[in-house]
């Protein structure tokens, strides 16, 4: 089949990579425009426009899904599929179509759980021991459209979205392909979601990032996992930003007040709503993340100090 493909960071690139190597032809990607990075705050295109422009695709960047250039451009071209994988843009009726067999979105989540921009963040924060990748059409509702088919991943014990997004990402291609694979023979039919079973995930932003230290261990825990890479948890510390990397639940470390600092030779622990956590790496303003106890050898935490401010 003639395919568009449409993405934008480095998550889509593993599908975009199989539908390459495949026997359908993949004639134009679309993606976000190019964004400013890095502290120049220089223009690059995305992870999946780089990608393209190495197998010689036409890069399609709208300002909005809705742009009337775009619309047209993507008719002539005329697909007859258009798979998804975190595109970013929410797709009007007059895109959705074009395609002679609709956008296929890869999502990662089990649907109808975890619908939105969020899904591998809110499933780690909310502790579960399941998750997995959806294929599905895409519809006007949120991620709401028929599915084609899952796979399933058991969320590990350490895991940050970071680590559960990278596996998913590489299965989840698997899926896809075999999607349009099975869309093209015949040999798939999207079926109804449940209409039961569905929450939210909610894009996680910096302010949803800070350690509330009167929360328990576990809590704590799980938000730092949910937020490694992005947008990364925090603290502060002096009036300081502190950003966290994972970190280690300490059973057999109590007593000590939410937010309270102690360091040993080799650890810094902190208190919280049960229990006390180990810190693993940190990162100060303008400093580069390491080892908490090299950053306490620094910075010399005093007794009763605390981060996030006093109980």
């Amino acid at each position: 089949m003639r395919l568009v493909f449409a993405g934008t960071p480095e998550v889509a690139l593993p599908s975009l990579a199989a539908l390459l190597d495949s026997s359908h032809e993949v004639v134009a990607v679309v993606t976000r425009p190019d964004a400013p990075t890095g502290r120049g705050r220089t223009l690059r295109p995305s992870p999946v426009a780089e990608l393209a422009a190495e197998a010689g695709l036409e890069i399609l960047r709208p300002p909005t899904p809705k742009d009337p250039e775009f619309l047209a451009r993507l008719s002539e071209i005329a697909p007859d599929c258009a798979p998804v994988v975190a595109y970013g843009g929410l797709l009007p009726d007059a895109a959705l179509a074009i395609p002679a067999h609709g956008w296929v979105n890869l999502h990662f989540s089990l649907l109808p759980a975890w619908r939105g921009a969020a899904p591998v963040q809110r499933a780690v924060l909310a502790g579960d021991e399941i998750t997995g990748a959806t294929a599905f059409r895409i519809v006007r509702e949120l991620d709401a459209g028929p599915v084609f088919g899952i796979l399933t991943e058991t969320i590990r014990p350490g895991d940050t979205s970071g680590a559960l997004l990278e596996r998913l990402a590489s299965a989840g291609a698997g899926l896809l392909l075999a999607t349009i694979d099975g869309i093209e023979s015949g040999t798939v039919e999207a079926m109804p979601q449940p209409s039961e079973g569905v929450s939210l995930a909610p894009k996680l932003n910096v302010p949803d990032a800070e350690v509330d230290w009167k929360a328990p261990a576990m809590h704590v825990d799980r938000l730092v996992r949910a937020c490694t890479p992005a947008p990364a948890a925090w603290t502060t510390f002096r009036g300081e930003r502190l950003r966290l990397g994972p970190l280690t639940l300490r059973q057999d470390c109590r007593g000590l007040a939410p937010g309270e600092l102690v360091v040993e030779k080799n650890t810094v622990l902190v208190g919280t709503g049960s229990h006390g956590v180990a810190l693993g790496e940190v990162t100060a303003p303008g400093k580069k993340a390491m080892r908490a106890a090299d950053w306490a050898r620094g910075a010399r935490p005093e007794i009763g100090e605390f981060l996030g401010g006093p109980a």
